[in-house]
């Protein structure tokens, strides 16, 4: 007689051997799944409290208080330098001082202690940007041996009322150019939307405006106590410095400006930006390893710029996105902001011009990537207010648009015009739109590679309405940057003295000599980024394709590998699954935006559920078993994507959201076994796999 089925036991297509009854369960709880989901949940819970305390950082106006209210407590400020003790506390002002009947708002103060003796006027900060916190100053601890360095948040961005605009970021992402005429439009239509949105819901836009954030300053000035402050400012936040000195004059002792921005300076000429270009090519000129990439760098981006290429291989490029990074790319001369350095930029369009546009399709990306969440966007046409009538004049003129690169950083703010009329305009700030004589000591600290706040126009124009005004001009530096950056010792040097006496000590210079050798280039880049993507995505296939031949060969994958395969391939296989997706998303449809939440939870959860499934099943598991277990993966996936994802702005919110669902997996497996017991991993008498040994009869 033959042997049977039953005798012999016939594995299904998907090598699990069929069952006619359930086997006997394990029991539900054991020691080990009790730690694995105290773990998880004790990770799960930190992560939750991490947002809840950030949450409750949010500034809120305290209940009884009135305007000009200060509430303080000691905290510590952190610096590049470690930690220093401070105050911290709000400050209430009025949301429109020029409306009687006003709702009070709440601003965040931080005072970080002056360390030694005497002590001097205290330094106030003010950050650049637009839409940039006022917060954020790790150079402080520069300034602390004799003074008190203060912070005043930003109305609009660092208060209890914030100026976002998710209609911005939407109109930025994914879209097919960032200088489309379609882009530019859809740009200056949001802020139109966003500002109805505020408006209905309450918010005062009256009251965001230069003028008005001027005047928070002066209110922290008095309610701390100071007769006078000195003011350290860097790019748009040195036209704050300057309504500052202009309404009120008194109380300010010393300014320092670094990279400053007169009036009508929110809009670049892009004659200008040609004249830098080639004061660029001038030191390329003098440079050998410049000289072996290009010997006219004006003349190699203005031919490559006219036929910019579309692909990279099969990635696409968007050429408006590439003369946008480029510019920002020109702020800054020194290897401290690699990637994005004028030596660096030069080298990818060089590269481009023999044969390799690697480094352009790595600047189209960083556009497409940084852009869309780079502002709080509501105060970039806040601020940008006092300039409304030079932009209006500018787009109407259509002057200075350039021959080389045209003049994308304009065209890109100001959304090609649209932004002058998007947004509600307070007519206060009209007085300041243009420059005033100034008596405050005024040291101006620049760099002659600055594409941002080119020198010149300190010099030119702000320069002559300073009666006490300084100029320090830095060369072969870019933006403030730079001046942070190089040369430390340096720059405190230069600024202390200034502020504690007046003179101009910039002997702590050396003459730098320009270099553009600063690795690694943009194009060498592109391809370690490509590799990773391509390389993650190939380990996440690779992955999904043994795990199975594994399972085939035995019951399980085994318990050694099953806790490595769901604790550290599946976080693998789930970030390899969202590089295969974007590599996808770039090759195909460049204008999807690269954090589509809906394909980055599919792409990141569906690998993680995998994975975590074959670390968990054994073959001899019954369908029902399996199907359980497979849709508690892939439940557990999709909710820990989705909420890692909405955890951190940013590309950080792709790790969060690969670690919420392989965390949220292992949790619902763990659960499902623990309420439903685990099925014997020992198939029935009848199910198992007989040696090849024929039945025969007497």
């Amino acid at each position: 007689m033959e042997p049977t089925t039953a005798q012999w036991g016939v594995p299904n297509v998907l090598g699990m051997t069929s069952s006619a009854a359930l086997p006997t369960t394990r029991r539900h709880v054991t020691l080990a799944r009790v730690v694995a989901v105290v773990v998880i949940v004790f990770l799960g819970a930190a992560a939750v409290m991490f947002r809840v305390a950030d949450a409750h950082e949010t500034v809120h106006v305290p209940p009884g208080a009135l305007s000009g209210d200060l509430r303080l407590h000691s905290c510590h400020y952190d610096t590049e330098n470690g930690s220093y003790a401070a105050d911290c506390g709000t400050l209430v002002v009025p949301e429109n001082r020029l409306d009687p009947r006003s709702r009070l708002i709440a601003l965040p103060v931080t005072r970080v202690h002056a360390t030694g003796s005497p002590r001097r006027a205290p330094v106030f900060y003010l950050q650049g940007g637009p839409g940039v916190t006022n917060m954020e100053f790790p150079y402080a601890s520069r300034f602390t041996t004799h003074h008190d360095v203060v912070l005043v948040g930003y109305r609009g961005v660092d208060g209890s009322v914030k100026l976002d605009c998710p209609e911005v970021v939407s109109s930025l992402s994914g879209t097919k150019d960032l200088l489309a005429t379609s882009t530019l439009e859809a740009y200056s239509a949001a802020f139109r939307a966003c500002a109805t949105r505020l408006t209905d819901s309450g918010v005062d836009l009256a009251g965001y405006n230069m003028v008005q954030r001027v005047d928070d300053m002066e209110a922290a000035r008095t309610a701390l106590g100071y007769r006078s402050i000195n003011l350290i400012s860097e790019s748009a936040g040195t036209r704050t410095a300057m309504v500052y000195s202009w309404r009120h004059p008194h109380s300010i002792h010393r300014s320092v400006m670094l990279g400053a921005n007169p009036p009508g300076r929110y809009l670049y000429e892009g004659t200008t930006i040609d004249r830098q270009i080639k004061h660029y090519g001038d030191l390329c000129a003098k440079d050998a390893a410049c000289r072996s990439q290009t010997t006219d760098v004006a003349g190699t981006i203005r031919s490559e710029a006219r036929h910019l290429p579309k692909r990279w291989g099969p990635l696409a490029i968007k050429p408006g996105n590439v003369k946008l990074a480029t510019f920002d790319g020109f702020f800054h001369a020194t290897q401290a902001s690699t990637p994005l350095t004028g030596p660096q930029t030069i080298g990818s369009w060089a590269a481009a011009a023999d044969g390799d546009p690697s480094g352009l399709w790595l600047l189209s990306l960083m556009a497409d990537l940084v852009i869309p969440t780079s502002h709080v966007w509501g105060d970039v046409p806040a601020t940008a207010q006092i300039d409304a009538a030079a932009g209006a004049a500018y787009y109407a003129g259509h002057t200075g648009r350039g021959t080389i690169i045209g003049n994308p950083f304009t065209d890109s703010l100001w959304g090609n015009g649209g932004l002058v009329t998007a947004w509600p305009h307070a007519a206060e700030v009209d007085q300041y739109s243009k420059l005033r004589p100034s008596d405050v000591e005024t040291l101006l600290i620049s760099g002659d590679l600055d594409f941002a706040t080119p020198a010149e126009f300190a010099t030119k124009e702000l320069l002559p309405s300073l009666r006490y005004g300084h100029q320090v001009v830095l060369h072969n530096l870019g933006h403030t940057g730079d001046t942070w950056t190089y040369e430390t010792a340096a720059s405190s040097r230069l600024i202390n003295t200034f502020f504690d006496t007046g003179r101009v000590d910039e002997s702590g210079y050396p003459q730098r000599e320009m270099s553009f050798d600063v690795t690694p280039g943009q194009p060498w880049l592109a391809k370690i980024v490509v590799t990773a993507l391509s390389g993650l995505a190939a380990f996440t296939v690779l992955t999904l394709a043994l795990l199975p031949l594994r399972l085939r060969r035995r019951t399980s994958v085994g318990t050694t590998t099953g806790v490595v395969t769901r604790a550290v391939l599946a976080p693998l296989a789930g970030l390899g699954g969202w590089c295969l997706a974007l590599l996808a998303v770039l090759v195909l449809r460049p204008s999807t935006p690269v954090g589509y939440a809906p394909l980055s939870v599919l792409s990141i959860a569906a690998p993680v559920a995998l994975v975590t499934y074959l670390g968990w099943v054994h073959r001899y598991w019954t369908r029902s078993a399996r199907n359980a277990g497979m849709g508690a993966a892939a439940g557990g996936a999709a909710v820990g994507a989705w909420l890692g994802l909405h955890a951190v702005p940013g590309l950080m919110s792709m790790v969060t959201a690969v670690l919420g669902a392989v965390l949220l997996a292992n949790l619902a497996v763990l659960v499902r076994d623990m309420v439903a017991g685990t099925p014997s991993a020992q198939p029935r008498h009848h199910d198992e796999v007989a040696p090849r040994v024929p039945v025969t009869t007497a």
